[in-house]
């Protein structure tokens, strides 16, 4: 794995008028609280291994809000039900369609789990059925920063006895124009960033350089 150095520089330039920020959306059904030492474990990545300007402080906003429209990136997670309300569903579907980013993110690492099947049903519903599909291993966000060959990498818990007892060796997503709209994940990355960010130093190799990729592929692309 290793830093993939072709116009890197030219991406990062657009980064240097505003700074990045974090945004978890807040959604009325569900446990949308999750992982809550996940985002400052992020964004001390992008300090760590980039030149983004970062406001440290994570943005908590509610999708039924106007807010989510000044958002670059929004993180959606839970273990429960999600069931969006009209305003919810409205404003998920015009910021998508209108350039943003979400990335979703199934706490049960469960493709037949409660989340994932109301999650998708709430994407077929309103993107159409066949929307949400499995992206290739060789995409553009597997190179965008950090390359990884093999596509989305494990997590160390999709094998710990709950969930589906699954590695997901794919991710899936919603295009729009060419563009990952909304990228989803079974492989819980929440759970598995969700620890403090100097405990890094433990690890052989930082599992969170993903999370970098997936910034800078939803700022960049």
């Amino acid at each position: 794995m290793h830093i993939n150095t072709k116009k890197l520089k030219a991406r990062l330039k657009q980064f240097e008028a505003n700074a990045f920020f974090f945004t978890r959306l807040q959604y009325n059904s569900g446990d949308w609280n999750t992982d809550q030492r996940m985002p400052s474990n992020v964004l001390n990545s992008l300090v760590e291994y980039t030149t983004i300007p970062v406001d440290v402080e994570e943005k908590v906003v509610p999708l039924s809000s106007s807010a989510i429209f000044k958002s670059p990136f929004c993180y959606l997670s839970g273990h429960k039900l999600v069931e969006f309300s009209e305003e919810e569903r409205s404003n998920f579907e015009r910021y998508v369609k209108n350039g943003g980013f979400v990335f979703v993110d199934d706490c049960n690492h469960d493709i037949d789990g409660l989340f994932a099947k109301s999650f998708e049903s709430q994407m077929a519903d309103i993107f159409g059925t066949s929307a949400l599909q499995k992206i290739p291993n060789d995409h553009e966000i597997y190179h965008c920063f950090f390359s990884f060959e093999e596509g989305p990498p494990n997590t160390s818990i999709e094998l710990n006895g709950w969930g589906d007892d699954l590695i997901h060796d794919y991710l899936k997503a919603i295009m729009i124009n060419d563009r990952i709209g909304v990228l989803y994940s079974n492989k819980d990355y929440g759970c598995e960033w969700d620890y403090d960010f100097r405990n890094k130093r433990w690890l052989a190799i930082d599992n969170t350089r993903f999370a970098v990729n997936i910034v800078v592929y939803a700022m960049t692309a």
